[in-house]
């Protein structure tokens, strides 16, 4: 059975010792904090699933990002827990705990809070272009600019770069950092988190000059509903011919969010995308019925592959892939297998990256690591027989959004590893797999900016484009 996170947060760094008779112990590993026997940290883990989660979380979700009206210290926390704080809808465990149970529940508390302590770099504004990294040294170059939020990014043959605008504009930006819109592009409902989003090369696109868009779609017979489609194009010059929208997800809704969008072909010419639940988790992701919520895959002219898992499934929407998914804004393939991993945004905690497999279902919102924005929560089942476990997951949520594998050698132990941006705290996130599992992370680029898209261009570089301001940079390793 997997550990809650926040144990395993506490257990890496830690190395327990003896208690003394109370139980207690002073640790200069951990700057004077208190820690746990291993038989207090089971009882305080076990007294936190019965009596805690249910209002804060499995992950204390609730906890990291909250203001804390009463303080935050271990004498605060045994305090609410004793006393309680009616008003505010604490009850007291005067009665059910022992004192004992109450400090050990407390400190479990307090050691869980370091969890946001690796975000402490989120204040503190960037002073050089130069960073140093546990495997290189490189410096950023401003590719583009004046945009406000570059979403998708792909590379022409002749080093030419297409960026999409969020608002609708479809960016060639030369070498020299100039900009031309590229005009035939599809209209877009670009309101909350719609609009011009990923962008993607036919594998063959030296021979045909095809590309697709992912966009948010308006209805045509009623302007308030919108959802998630694929434009299939040439590019002629700076003009888009030939357009046709080959995937339209159904039904459309009137929500203005979750509508993923990324784009991936595999090996074998097969597009796969990702489409967001909308919004709609009790409706959509686990019904086979809807387009919402699922990782799709096609063939590149829109129809149906015929080995795809649900093909021959009544009822079911025959593009489907796998299923169970909230809104994941990040597709890539595995170089090393083939296979296609995803990143997903969970609520409030709990993001997940996965290993995409064929009719496999990921769980939402049956089972999550996250609760609902407000507090509570809508789940306390983190994993269920016959649903995938996510490779990793992040609390507090990082919102993760752009995903690609280092194919390149310039940078490197990066290397065949993953590397995808962060929305909320800035930074680009490497994760360094060993047998497809993530065995450690590096957070670079802290506080460049919400990123929205990571690259990796056919010589070999790796590109990010940050929004508002919307720059695209490119990571430019230095020697020695």
């Amino acid at each position: 059975m997997r550990k809650i996170a926040v144990i395993s947060l506490i257990v890496l760094a830690i190395a327990f010792v003896a208690a003394c008779k109370k139980g207690m112990v002073e640790s200069n590993n951990v700057k004077g904090h208190p820690i746990l026997t291993t038989a207090q940290l089971t009882r305080a883990e076990g007294n936190y699933s019965n009596y805690c989660s249910s209002c804060h979380g499995v992950q204390m979700q609730a906890f990291v990002d909250r203001t804390w009206k009463y303080g935050q210290t271990k004498a605060d926390i045994i305090k609410a827990v004793k006393y309680g704080y009616p008003d505010g809808g604490m009850p007291a465990y005067e009665e059910t705990f022992t004192d004992e149970e109450i400090e050990e529940l407390a400190v479990y508390i307090v050691e869980g809070l370091k969890t946001m302590d690796r975000y402490a770099f989120q204040d503190k504004p960037i002073t050089s272009d130069t960073f140093v990294t546990a495997s290189v040294t490189f410096r950023l170059d401003t590719v583009a600019t004046g945009m406000q939020s570059p979403w998708g990014m792909t590379f022409l043959p002749n080093g030419d770069l297409l960026v999409t605008e969020k608002f609708g504009t479809l960016f060639r930006v030369k070498p020299n950092g100039e900009k031309t819109a590229i005009k035939g592009t599809p209209e877009v409902n670009s309101e909350g988190q719609g609009g011009l989003l990923d962008i993607e090369l036919h594998p063959k696109f030296t021979e045909n000059n095809v590309i697709y868009l992912s966009y948010s779609k308006i209805n045509n017979e009623d302007k308030s509903l919108a959802t998630t489609a694929i434009m299939r194009a040439k590019l002629d010059g700076d003009n888009l011919t030939e357009q046709k929208d080959i995937f339209v997800a159904l039904p459309y809704f009137k929500t203005r969010h979750h509508y993923g969008s990324r784009l991936e072909f595999d090996r074998e010419g097969y597009l796969f995308f990702s489409v967001g639940d909308r919004g709609r988790q009790d409706e959509n992701p686990q019904n086979l019925g809807s387009h919402c919520g699922k990782i799709h895959r096609i063939n590149d002219d829109g129809t149906i592959p015929t080995d795809n898992p649900f093909v021959n499934t009544p009822g079911a929407m025959p593009s489907i892939y796998s299923y169970g998914h909230r809104n994941p804004q990040g597709v890539a393939m595995n170089p090393m297998t083939g296979e296609m991993w995803a990143h997903e945004h969970g609520p409030r905690g709990g993001d997940e990256l996965n290993r995409i497999k064929k009719g496999a279902n990921y769980g939402w919102p049956v089972i999550s690591y996250g609760i609902n924005y407000n507090g509570t929560t809508f789940t306390n089942i983190t994993e269920k027989e016959g649903m995938e476990q996510p490779i990793t997951y992040w609390v507090p949520s990082i919102a993760p959004c752009g995903m690609t594998f280092a194919t390149t050698n310039r940078y490197g132990k990066w290397e065949n590893n993953i590397l995808l941006g962060s929305l909320r705290y800035k930074y680009l996130n490497l994760c360094r797999l060993d047998n497809e599992k993530v065995s450690s992370q590096e957070l670079l680029l802290q506080n460049i900016g919400r990123m929205r898209s990571v690259e990796v261009s056919p010589d070999g570089y790796i590109y990010v484009s940050v929004e508002n301001p919307g720059i695209v940079y490119r990571l430019l390793p230095l020697e020695g």
